[in-house]
């Protein structure tokens, strides 16, 4: 990882590894089969359209242009490298005839002729396409006509995932409420996430949790070269009054005043540019979740202390959100709750009361994020180190595997039978007709279809975790191998949103998904045995090695070697 964090550009930098869009990398090598015309993958910049393509056409016969602002006003620049010094447009087309498979990058970028000749080569269909086009930027007709004229299936990238967001940073060792605010801050910018990344890394901003190896960011924000580009907008405001709303709005975070504090025209512009957003409470924020940190970083001390609410402004809107909670735990209902408060008074490294953080810790735990709820347990730890609720919701999180015994909540506590196997120690210990009861009377009779069903119940109000175990003992159930291929592959898509997750229900589950020599070889990984004591132990080439981890990494859905051991139990021995 580089650590240059001045200058991104001077430093050449290895790719992260490609994790998660799986789905998507089928659709791109789907639209490249025979006798298919090819695909528009489009989405914002830094979304990963590039890192995307180039791994559905690893290992194929295929060549490449790219747009660039340099060269969009010269004609055929995109093809210099393909086509003769002068050429006409008829016979570029003839040129490039023997071209199977074109990968075209940054086609927002394409000058007119080059555009025209991509869709002239879309018109013809003998040559298969892979357009990437950035979101929000204007492009040449040919290319918006692409889709737009239906000649082309198009592919909108949404944002990569918090849990694809913390497989890709699993070997940075970082603890998972700063993956989750990375995640936030970066808005699926893959390219801003690396230079924070980077810069933090280089600049020591990155401090110890003791106890975890991990490392937690807490204070300000990086001002990168990147987070100056995003920021640009806002802190380039000069109309009257819209750096003084922008400022106060950063200050007020995340407890925005309301809009009837600040001049209506002003609020009205930053609105209608994109600055600011308005709830349905009439509450005002900024927009984009980097513009409070940087509005802030340049802000002088007088002006800082002006503006920054006093220490207890915070202490009733972060009672509301335990209360909230709290709530939503008692009706069994977990589905995500803003808690802005709580979230952001982490961010700046402040101290939280430790009920609020034992609120979180559950609510994050029974959600199936025990990483976070660990990390929030911790949170609590630091201002009351004695605090029962902190300790036992720290050790529930790290100690999965009991499926929750030992919960303090009885309900829960008894819930925990029905997750390792034993529905009949639960009768009349759970609320009559809820998804829990439902997941035990399902699993009692040993009826898979009602098990998928409980499930999709369970992770309809956020219990992931507990929706992955109801699949993965329908799978043990279900008579017909079709239905129980579907649930092994939705169970195995629920827990890797609860990255961490180990119990006695989801054992097995992950190499079931494996051809046998693959589970053999990401066994042996996860044991962490190198590829080549691998090859030597099961008598295959090295290259073979790497081949099948790179299609087993695929398959579950990882970044690399480093995120095996969270998802394979090795068997004992292994080693030896």
């Amino acid at each position: 990882m580089r650590t240059d964090a001045q200058n991104p550009r001077t430093t050449p930098q290895a790719p992260w590894p490609f994790t998660g869009r799986a789905d998507e990398l089928e659709l791109v090598r789907g639209a490249l089969s025979a006798g298919r015309p090819g695909v528009v993958v489009t989405g914002p910049a830094g979304h990963g359209k590039t890192r995307l393509i180039t791994e559905a056409v690893r290992g194929t016969d295929h060549a490449r242009v790219t747009g660039t602002p340099e060269a969009r006003d010269l004609p055929l620049a995109a093809f210099a490298h393909l086509l003769p010094d002068t050429v006409s447009l008829p016979r570029a087309l003839r040129s490039l005839s023997g071209v199977r498979v074109l990968v075209v990058d940054d086609a927002q970028l394409l000058d007119d002729t080059s555009a025209a000749l991509v869709h002239q080569l879309a018109l013809r269909g003998r040559t298969r396409l892979v357009v990437a086009a950035a979101d929000g930027e204007p492009a040449p007709a040919a290319v918006s006509r692409l889709w737009t004229g239906e000649l082309l299936p198009r592919l909108t990238l949404d944002p990569l995932s918090h849990e694809d967001t913390a497989r890709l940073l699993a070997g940075a060792r970082l603890e998972p409420l700063t993956v989750r605010r990375l995640h936030h801050s970066c808005q699926g910018d893959l390219r801003l996430l690396r230079e924070l990344v980077t810069a933090l890394t280089g600049s020591g901003r990155l401090t110890p949790v003791p106890g975890t190896g991990e490392r937690a960011w807490r204070g300000p924000l990086p001002l990168t070269p990147a987070v100056r580009e995003r920021l640009a907008p806002a802190l380039e405001r000069s109309g009257p009054g819209e750096r003084e709303a922008l400022e106060r709005l950063a200050f007020a975070e995340p407890l925005s005043p309301a809009s009837d504090e600040l001049e209506p025209d002003v609020l009205e512009r930053l609105e209608a540019d994109g600055l600011i957003h308005v709830d349905d409470h009439g509450g005002v924020g900024l927009a984009h979740p980097l513009h409070g940190t940087a509005l802030r970083a340049r802000a002088g001390r007088l002006r800082a202390r002006r503006l920054t609410p006093a220490a207890d402004t915070h202490a009733p809107a972060l009672a509301a959100e335990q209360r909230t909670l709290a709530e939503r735990m008692a009706r069994l209902d977990v589905r995500p709750v803003p808690t802005p408060v709580g979230d952001w008074l982490v961010a700046q490294g402040s101290v939280v009361p430790a009920g609020y953080a034992a609120a979180r810790a559950r609510f994050a735990r029974l959600r199936g994020e025990l990483g976070e709820a660990a990390a929030w347990a911790r949170e609590g730890l630091r201002e009351a180190p004695s605090d029962s609720a902190c300790r036992t919701e720290l050790q529930l999180a790290e100690r999965p595997s009991d499926g929750g015994q030992d919960d303090p909540d009885e309900v829960h506590a008894a819930y925990a039978a029905v997750r390792l196997g034993a529905p009949e120690r639960a009768v009349g210990r759970l609320p009559a007709g809820s998804v829990l009861a439902r997941h035990a009377d399902a699993l009692a009779r040993g009826d898979g279809t009602a098990l998928d069903g409980a499930a999709e119940a369970l992770a309809e109000r956020g219990f992931l975790l507990y929706a992955a175990e109801a699949r993965a003992q329908a799978v043990r159930v279900h008579r017909d191998p079709r239905a129980a291929r579907r649930s092994r592959s939705r169970a195995l898509a629920l827990a890797r949103r609860c990255a961490g997750a180990r119990t006695p229900a989801l054992a097995g589950l992950v190499l079931g998904d494996l051809t046998a020599r693959q589970q053999q070889i990401v066994t042996l990984a996860a044991a962490g045995l190198s590829n080549r004591e691998i090859a030597e132990r099961l008598t295959l080439s090295v290259r073979t090695v790497g081949n099948h981890l790179y299609s087993a990494y695929t398959r579950l859905g990882t970044g690399g070697r480093s995120a095996l051991p969270a998802l394979v139990d090795a068997p004992e021995g292994a080693m030896a």
